[in-house]
């Protein structure tokens, strides 16, 4: 086993937490105003094929990731529409978001590409493989700051805890809201622009593959908080890293090779460990899924 430990895999962890990082952190901006997002899969989806498409027409992997979050903000803004606006049940419309980004990516990709399993190869001088990294972790401290020592910071964070004293006090609840919601959807999609032109150099359907329900469990467990968020999505960037390296490497006693599926599936199932094991230890912010409707 020592010979999975090794600076290759640390980079390695570091890269597959990278989308990670982006997409909680989007989520992080929602949550702490008020606004589930379990949108955050669709979100991402955008973002990778917006992202492989546009780098794709253009050559300029930078109008790409412009576009991507373009697109996350799109896919945002309806989401925010029919929670704030319409007060629809939060989680209902982030499943339909999801739900509608599996299949419409493909079905553009057909349309333009004349495939609808993947968009076409992008060469290596396209792609960005470092600069989303350090974007990934610049937006930490930024986020602490943002959150933590300005104005708008303490706004939001007065209207995902008691939105009525936040109204009262003459702050637009459903203004602040929208902003962390839109905020959300670029974040996000980002992450979701990393995979498809900075991982990987074309988008394939599906691609993040549940990295948006796992940013998800990151910043459960990091109490919505940036810095343990960070943290926790390193874990699970480790994590996968590791179940990437031990294909092929760690044997049954009978010398055969684990089968890659059993493998594969570790991230998913340490997933569901922590948010049953320790979703108690955390305390959501009070107005968590709670529509407000200000008094006439």
């Amino acid at each position: 086993m020592a010979e999975l430990f090794t600076l290759s895999l640390i980079w390695s962890s570091i890269r597959l937490a990278t989308p990670l990082i982006l997409a909680a952190l989007g989520g992080l901006f929602s949550e702490r105003s008020g606004v589930i997002n379990i949108a955050l899969e669709g979100m991402m989806l955008a973002g990778a094929f917006t992202a492989a498409a546009m780098t794709y027409a253009t050559g300029n992997p930078w109008l790409g990731l412009l576009s991507a979050m373009a697109a996350g903000v799109l896919i945002a803004l309806i989401h925010a529409v029919a929670c704030i606006r319409f007060r629809a049940d939060q989680v209902v419309v982030g499943t339909a978001i999801n739900i509608l980004m599996i299949g419409l990516p493909g079905f553009l990709s057909g349309a333009l590409f004349l495939s609808s399993g993947s968009t076409p190869q992008l060469p290596i001088e396209q792609l960005i493989p470092l600069a989303p990294i350090l974007m990934a972790f610049a937006l930490v401290p930024l986020t602490w700051y943002v959150l933590y020592r300005t104005p708008f910071g303490l706004r939001l964070r007065a209207v995902g805890e008691h939105p009525a004293a936040a109204d009262a006090a003459g702050v637009d609840v459903a203004r602040v809201r929208y902003i962390a919601v839109l905020l959300s959807g670029a974040l996000a999609a980002m992450g979701g622009a990393y995979l498809s032109i900075g991982q990987s150099s074309l988008f394939t359907r599906n691609m993040t593959s549940g990295r948006g329900f796992i940013a998800l469990a990151a910043l459960i467990f990091g109490k919505w908080r940036p810095v343990q968020t960070l943290l926790t999505c390193l874990f699970f960037g480790l994590t996968e890293a590791v179940t990437i390296q031990m294909q092929g490497v760690v044997k049954l006693p009978s010398g055969e090779d684990i089968p890659v599926q059993f493998i594969q599936v570790v991230p998913y199932v340490l997933t569901i460990v922590v948010l049953a094991g320790f979703i108690g230890y955390s305390r959501p912010p009070r107005a968590l899924g709670l529509a407000y409707e200000k008094d006439r």
